[in-house]
């Protein structure tokens, strides 16, 4: 009898998906690419993604879900005043582009690519995602008396963006440069002290 192949899920595609475009990048990568990586017929990758765009999306999202996922933890996490929290979320997002982008420097560069192409969509729901994750730990900040600003939200919105240097793809190229980390250290305790209720 011969054996029997695992299931075919949209995880695995998604998973033989990254392989394929780390192999030959989102330029020549196609979905008979990835079927052939499975062992299986495009048309079967097909009944999970209708698209060539679906699934490029989708493994996209997964991509960028992995740092949402890891951010949730520190915004919420139990225990730990707001200040902590807002430090250290802004250095783990930080942390997580640098290791994105010096650990799988194809990867990154075919990701940078693909966000490009779903900006309106993926993208979008991503930062506002991380964005909510900030808008929550000002306003933590708030209620207990460590931050004073008059809507979370819109301080949270402007948190980020101050960070963009640190954080959106487009500046990777500045993230090995000497003095980078001192520079974000710098920033952080600026922004912080802009938020810190006065005394």
């Amino acid at each position: 009898m011969p054996p029997t192949s695992p299931t075919l899920t949209a995880e695995r595609i998604l998973e033989a998906t990254e392989e394929v475009l780390r192999r030959h990048g989102p330029a020549k990568a196609t979905v008979v690419d990835v079927a052939r990586a499975l062992g299986v017929s495009h048309g079967s990758v097909y009944r999970h993604f209708r698209t060539k765009a679906a699934l490029r999306e989708a493994v996209t999202k997964r991509w960028l879900d992995r740092t949402t996922g890891l951010l949730a933890d520190i915004a919420g996490a139990p225990g730990l005043d707001a200040e902590t929290r807002l430090r250290e979320w802004l250095a783990a997002l930080f942390a997580a582009k640098r290791r994105k982008a010096f650990d799988d420097p194809e990867l990154f560069a075919t990701y940078s690519v693909l966000t490009t192409e779903t900006a309106e969509t993926v993208v979008s729901e991503h930062i506002a995602d991380l964005i909510g994750q900030l808008t929550a730990i000002v306003r933590d900040g708030v209620a207990s008396g460590a931050f004073t600003v008059a809507d979370p939200a819109v301080a949270a919105g402007a948190l980020f963006r101050a960070t963009d240097r640190f954080h959106d793809p487009h500046y990777a190229r500045e993230w090995e440069q000497p003095g980078v980390q001192d520079d974000f250290d710098a920033l952080v305790d600026l922004l912080i002290r802009g938020v810190r209720a006065r005394v």
